[in-house]
């Protein structure tokens, strides 16, 4: 098993609603060019935990900290318009959340948990909310 050194919190930045999955993440990711879908997480609005790429594998998710992280996206993440960042998650979704960084923490103790926008030079609003404060809240150390 790779090193895994940071747990990180995404979102699809798509509008508030809108019931995506990681099939359709999959999809937009190969349209790219990529060989799969690059989170090894998807927390649909549902609040059910789907896989994507294996942790096993290096994702695609976090420019130059693919090798050792895990990335967990969330569905949502803009405004109804599609054109702001907004913390738009419900408590399925939340609640899930916290229960799959849990589960991962148990088996990597060491990693840190981070919103994909805390790694240096991210320009982006990414997932619209602070992690590392959530985290706190939710009695879980961000390390």
């Amino acid at each position: 098993m790779r090193p895994i050194n940071a747990l990180v919190v995404h979102c699809s930045a798509t509008p508030a609603g809108k019931p995506f999955r990681a099939a359709d993440i999959d999809r937009w990711h190969r349209e790219k060019g990529w060989d799969s879908i690059g989170y090894h997480f998807v927390i649909p609005l549902d609040g059910s935990v789907e896989p994507g790429r294996p942790i096993a594998e290096a994702g695609a998710h976090v420019q130059g900290h693919n090798s050792d992280t895990i990335g967990i996206c969330l569905i949502g993440g803009l405004d109804a318009t599609g054109k702001k960042a907004a913390n738009t998650f419900n408590e399925r979704q939340l609640d899930a959340l916290e229960l799959q960084l849990r589960a991962l923490r148990g088996r990597f103790p060491q990693a840190q948990i981070l919103g994909h926008r805390d790694f240096p030079g991210v320009k982006k609003d990414c997932p619209s909310f602070d992690v590392r404060a959530w985290c706190r809240a939710r009695g879980l150390d961000p390390k």
